[in-house]
């Protein structure tokens, strides 16, 4: 273990966090994107033991249901494929507008995979979080949200409104959350969970960026 990683472990010890937690910052071999090939933590089951990825990954989740793991290993599926994904942001007035495609059938087929899962998860008030400050926001507050979901050939375009500012910004902060991931990959998500580490044992509903969702949207397209 180098240096780096000693000390994130020992942070991650101080604060009271999960094993799951150090465990996933103690295996991991580096921070940079090109850490998990493509392929790797498509696995959907949780017994795979320490070496799978996606079941450390779901052991991070702030809450955990039957579909968890499943929907982890899609997330961590569009991460080792996030070159292959394009993606624009348009912000509204009063939320935003996404379009998320792929070229590759594959990566098409796990974004809308995705999407429709995640939309059922807001309809249903079933949160699936790791370390976002912003999915607390929206997902206590999905009766205010209107979603219009329309799945492309080659991806889905989702638009979420409310007349709520609050959950605006949140909306509009989320998409720019989402849009570092397909950006930079797996060194975005393990950003990610360093800033879940400086939020302490409260992890994402005990951050003070809760109430004011961080704005780091993508610029409004033409």
């Amino acid at each position: 273990m180098n240096r780096y990683l000693q000390i994130a472990v020992g942070i991650a010890a101080a604060l009271g966090l999960s094993l799951a937690t150090t465990a996933v910052l103690a295996q991991s071999p580096g921070m940079g994107p090109g850490m998990m090939h493509r392929g790797q933590g498509m696995g959907h089951g949780t017994g795979a033991g320490n070496h799978n990825p996606t079941a450390r990954h779901t052991a991070m989740l702030t809450r955990q249901d039957a579909h968890s793991s499943a929907d982890m290993g899609l997330v961590d599926e569009l991460l080792a494929s996030h070159t292959a994904i394009k993606r624009t942001v348009t912000r509204l007035p009063d939320g935003i507008k996404t379009v998320t495609e792929s070229d590759d059938p594959k990566v098409a087929q796990a974004i809308k995979a995705h999407v429709a899962s995640m939309s059922g998860r807001l309809q249903d008030g079933r949160e699936f979080n790791i370390f976002s400050t912003t999915l607390p926001v929206i997902f206590d507050n999905a009766d205010k949200i209107k979603s219009v979901v329309e799945m492309t050939e080659k991806g889905a375009m989702v638009t979420r409104t409310s007349t709520d500012a609050k959950v605006t910004a949140a909306l509009q902060a989320h998409a720019g959350e989402v849009t570092e991931l397909v950006q930079e990959g797996m060194a975005a998500f393990h950003r990610g969970m360093m800033s879940r580490m400086a939020m302490g044992p409260g992890g994402p509903r005990g951050s003070p960026g809760t109430g004011a969702p961080q704005d780091r949207s993508a610029p409004a397209t033409p």
